[in-house]
């Protein structure tokens, strides 16, 4: 999905100035704060983000981002991933 913002001239040019990749930093905080209203879970988190489980873990760490608990999404998720790791550990 693609969805544009307007910003005052002078707002966003500051900001393009302030940061390397604009649009994945509002990306980002658009997806935090979805998840922080509960409208993605975790995995779907880390599917915008580009990050495994243990790497959205700590993104939600540093923006002080604490969950109670992992959606069945995100369980079902996690025990198809450790069935494919086993099933490829024994090979």
């Amino acid at each position: 999905m693609a969805v544009t913002i307007q910003f005052p001239a002078d707002v966003e040019a500051r900001l393009k100035s302030e940061t390397k990749d604009l649009a994945a930093d509002l990306r980002e905080a658009a997806a935090l704060e979805l998840f922080r209203q509960g409208k993605l879970s975790h995995f779907e988190l880390s599917k915008v983000l580009g990050l495994d489980r243990f790497e959205t873990d700590a993104y939600l760490k540093r923006h002080n981002v604490f969950e109670g608990s992992l959606t069945m999404e995100d369980l079902e998720e996690q025990s198809r991933t450790l069935q494919r790791v086993l099933a490829n550990a024994k090979k």
